[in-house]
């Protein structure tokens, strides 16, 4: 059984800087792909990033060269870096996995197997 357990929402002013963290259990770590989704009040499931198992990265328009999504092999976690935010950026972010994804479904919520619980991060306007 796959698990994800998320860290590291909170509040952030805007320009501010916060770490989300997801580790990821009972997968084989390296061979699967990992996003990061959001969903603002009101609002659906937005792709934000995701890093392929060959460590591809792939991000929304919304926070590209803003938010970098990384990945630790040996601590199994992926992250998500997020810089200079915007109080459009906030919302529940939840990780996914999947392992098997084509790359033209990268950004395709449905396609993910594997979801986490989602920190909420705020961004006081």
């Amino acid at each position: 059984q796959v698990h994800l357990v998320e860290s590291g929402g909170g509040s952030v002013q805007t320009g501010g800087s916060l770490r989300l963290s997801c580790v990821i259990s009972g997968a084989t770590f390296g061979t699967y792909t990992g996003a990061w989704f959001r969903q603002a009040p009101g609002k659906e499931r937005e792709f934000v990033a995701a890093i392929r198992k060959t460590g591809h990265t792939y991000y929304s328009d919304s926070v590209k060269d803003r938010f970098t999504i990384s990945r630790d092999g040996t601590k199994k976690t992926l992250y998500l870096q997020m810089n200079n935010v915007i109080p459009a950026h906030a919302g529940v972010y939840s990780c996914a996995a999947s392992s098997g994804i084509i790359l033209s479904s990268l950004r395709l919520a449905r396609q993910y197997d594997f979801w986490g619980q989602g920190p909420q991060v705020t961004v006081p306007s």
